[in-house]
């Protein structure tokens, strides 16, 4: 016979018995659950204020229209936007943060060295990092199990970057007889100075390089640089150069009177950012880049171009197209991952992405994939040039949109 104590379970009861109940259902079946997740929750990490602002807001437009790009392609994407404001203490306790709030992949970060902080952390929480703008060489050579980087190194940069410019040489038939090759003293100009040193002698280069000359792009202007230029007087200038520092090397060219044949940076930033071409107008154009560039012939970049049109009608994507092709690519990495492993599970998630082979994408070059060491080796270079104050492709022919001009018109006169 039953016992009859008068006890009934109060409604708080109840709900507490029935979440247990849930929770251990939830403990009992965890495979279940990681199935059933439809979208990857994905960290961005930027430099959207401090040092790198410019370049990571640019980067940030890029990666608010891409869930909206991917979705059409078949995709599913959360992105948490993240600024570690230009500070690797900050990129480390935002990733830090940003995995126990539930990131299950993380993509960024454009400088170099808040990128190894980011990918130390992923690497003891064995969360993927998709390197989407980071270029020394030590990212991937470390020896790190979570790591894939979608960018060329330093000496890949520089090495693509002469072979375009011999490339140039003989779509305009202009020669160069001796060159000077100027570089900020940051870290990105510093790796990039010593990957010049070893690679243009053996680079085969039809003109000697005359001197490397290094500056602070702190300094408010550049004029005893360009006094050193001018007075070894080669009529090709290689820069590698952010924008502000760019907008001080052209200025200082303009008063001394300074025209070069050429100046062309074989792998940096800078002459082409809005920045530069707001403060310069004529003067900011005829400049040439050899990079990794957004293909313009290329039907998933006009979907992107399209979308980031409609959601930044204020910004140009000719000209965040580089920073916002790479984002988006280091986004479609993840979300192809996600796709093909069917779990956000961090080990097999990875493995996932080592196994990466996308055909159609925006950037330049082969199908996306990753050697043993997380390096896409397939990344190739563009010549751009600016005109207009624009960015255009001018070689190689198969995606140029304009033929390239050379030597660039004189200072004076331009309109």
């Amino acid at each position: 016979m039953a016992s009859n104590t008068g006890f009934r379970p109060s409604r708080r009861d109840l709900l507490g018995a029935a979440a247990a109940v849930s929770a251990t259902a939830l403990i009992g079946a965890p495979a279940i659950v990681r199935a059933e997740a439809k979208t990857l929750k994905i960290a961005k990490l930027l430099p959207r204020s401090g040092l790198f602002a410019a370049a990571g807001q640019s980067c940030h437009r890029g990666a608010v229209v891409t869930p909206k790009v991917l979705a059409d392609y078949g995709y599913a994407v959360e992105l948490m936007h993240i600024d570690f404001e230009s500070n690797v203490d900050v990129a480390r306790t935002q990733t830090e943060r940003a995995i126990a709030e539930g990131a299950q992949c993380v993509t960024g970060a454009f400088e170099s060295g808040a990128t190894l902080a980011i990918a130390q952390v992923c690497e003891q929480r064995q969360i993927p990092f998709v390197i989407d703008i980071g270029s020394a060489p030590q990212l991937t050579e470390q020896g790190y199990k979570y790591l894939v980087r979608n960018f060329q190194t330093n000496p890949m940069l520089v090495e693509n970057g002469l072979r375009q410019i011999k490339d140039l040489m003989a779509a305009t038939k202009v020669s160069f007889e001796s060159a000077v090759y100027v570089h900020a003293n940051d870290t990105f100009g510093t790796l990039s100075r010593k990957a010049m040193d070893e690679l243009f002698p053996k680079a085969g280069m039809p003109f000697p390089l005359k001197d490397s000359i290094a500056y602070d792009p702190k300094a408010q202007d550049l004029a005893v640089e360009v006094t050193k230029i001018r007075a070894i007087d080669p009529d090709l200038v290689m820069v590698t150069s952010r924008s502000s520092d760019a907008i001080k090397l052209v200025r200082d060219m303009v008063r001394q009177r300074f025209e070069p044949k050429a100046i062309v940076s074989p792998g940096s930033p800078g002459l082409y950012d809005e920045e530069f071409y707001q403060a310069l107008g004529p003067l900011a154009d005829f400049h040439l880049y050899n990079l990794p560039w957004a293909n313009p012939k290329s039907e998933m970049t006009q979907a992107l171009a399209a979308a980031f049109k409609q959601a930044h009608p204020k910004n140009r994507f000719e000209v965040d197209c580089f920073n916002a092709g790479f984002t988006f690519e280091g986004i479609l990495i993840a979300a192809d991952a996600f796709k093909r492993a069917g779990t956000a599970d961090g080990p097999t998630l990875m493995e996932a992405v080592k196994a990466t082979n996308i055909e159609r994408h925006v950037m330049t070059g082969g199908p996306i994939r990753f050697d043993e060491k997380g390096q896409n080796n397939d990344i190739t270079s563009a010549v751009v040039q600016s005109r207009h104050r624009t960015p255009t492709v001018v070689l190689p022919a198969d995606v140029a949109v304009m033929v390239p001009v050379l030597p660039m018109p004189a200072w004076q006169g331009r309109s």
